[in-house]
């Protein structure tokens, strides 16, 4: 089996899907504004600087949804990509996922951002596995908190190795494209690791080991 993982916020995406889905929620006035909008910042900023507290936040982020109905949620969803995720669809994504198709690969999202909100935007991509941070769901509701291992940093690879496992079937080759320092973990297990309009922590590791440096938001390469 050959693997091509993508990451999705500013990877496939020119903008963080959970940032905007926070944006999203003020903008229903389901969430109070002042407090969500000064703590959604605070944990985007720590996301970007690498110290974010992955349980902290998905304790922030999960108390929506355990708020409101599914039926609700659902709703919103549907709005939420329709208008705020499918217009930031990186201008050149479809056709790097459709060359790894067409090589035969098995494409594979995974995303630190929980599995409500990425679903249907691995679905709106055409991607049909997913690994993201999963809501703990209890008899049709959610909980509010995570279910399992997050899907952050190191953390990523444990989730991919056990998904691979669960396949059955050995990995021949695996490609990552990402844009965060945060997936250093993942890049360096990958066989062919690609930097994806990267953040300048990652840019300048990818600079220092000869990583492939790309753009998915213009016809012309990083590097």
């Amino acid at each position: 089996m050959r693997l091509a993982l993508f990451d999705l916020d500013n990877t496939l995406l020119a903008g963080d899907s959970d940032f905007l889905w926070g944006q999203f929620l003020i903008e229903q006035g389901c969430v109070d504004r002042e407090i969500y909008e000064r703590e959604n910042l605070r944990f985007y900023e720590a996301y970007k600087a690498g110290t974010l507290d992955i349980h902290e936040f998905c304790r922030f982020s999960f108390a929506p949804l355990a708020g409101n109905e599914p039926a609700v949620l659902l709703a919103w969803r549907e709005r939420f990509v329709a208008e705020k995720i499918a217009p930031i669809v990186a201008p050149l994504a479809p056709a790097l996922l459709e060359k790894h198709r067409r090589q035969g690969d098995h494409l594979l999202i995974t995303t630190a951002t929980n599995r409500f909100v990425t679903e249907p935007i691995a679905r709106l991509l055409g991607v049909d596995t997913l690994i993201a941070t999963d809501p703990e769901i209890v008899n049709g509701h959610y909980t509010g908190q995570v279910a399992g291992l997050p899907n952050f940093q190191a953390g990523k690879v444990v989730r991919l190795e056990q998904w691979i496992a669960e396949q059955g079937e050995p990995v021949e080759h695996l490609s990552f494209y990402s844009d965060s320092h945060n997936d250093l973990p993942l890049l360096e297990r990958a066989d062919l690791p690609v930097v994806v309009d990267a953040d300048a922590r990652l840019l300048a590791v990818a600079g220092q080991r000869g990583w492939r440096s790309i753009s998915l938001r213009s016809e012309i390469e990083a590097s």
